[in-house]
């Protein structure tokens, strides 16, 4: 996968969802969408639900899919923070392009992410706990695009 996109990608990130950034017209019935763009690289995430909720990013170039990733999570206890899911989400790694860090802590709360694979094909799992419990999960997965 071409450094640029990688680069991209996470710039994306920390500009929409993770960011704050604004929502864009959605693109399904309860959907939330949101969208950046640099030149000839577009990048959507879209997602359906909150507390459990399953969606998709995905980065075209010259209006060619190249790289998609499925996600699909939930809430498991209390007390869950979003802001703190977004806080992890900003520091999104270039050498793991996906979600967060492998371990982020602030406080009480510690998010773990753990990927098997590469920006080309991968699997990956993260998860929040709040002194030591469970408070949400998300299971990932994506890669290359091709026709």
């Amino acid at each position: 996968m071409q450094t640029k996109w990688i680069e991209f990608l996470c710039r994306a990130k920390q500009k929409t969802y993770a960011g704050k950034g604004a929502q864009s017209p959605a693109s399904r019935p309860e959907s939330h969408d949101l969208q950046y763009h640099e030149g000839e690289m577009l990048y959507i995430d879209t997602y359906i639900g909150g507390n459990q909720f399953a969606g998709e990013e995905a980065l075209w170039v010259q209006g060619i899919p190249r790289w998609a990733m499925n996600y699909c999570g939930r809430v498991t206890g209390t007390p869950f923070s979003g802001d703190f899911l977004k806080q992890a989400l900003l520091r999104v790694p270039e050498s793991a392009p996906y979600r967060g860090p492998s371990v982020y802590r602030e406080g009480d709360y510690t998010y773990c992410s753990q990927v098997n694979g590469s920006p080309e094909w991968f699997q990956g799992y993260e998860e929040i706990r709040y002194r030591g419990k469970q408070v949400y999960e998300c299971y990932f997965h994506g890669g290359i695009v091709e026709a």
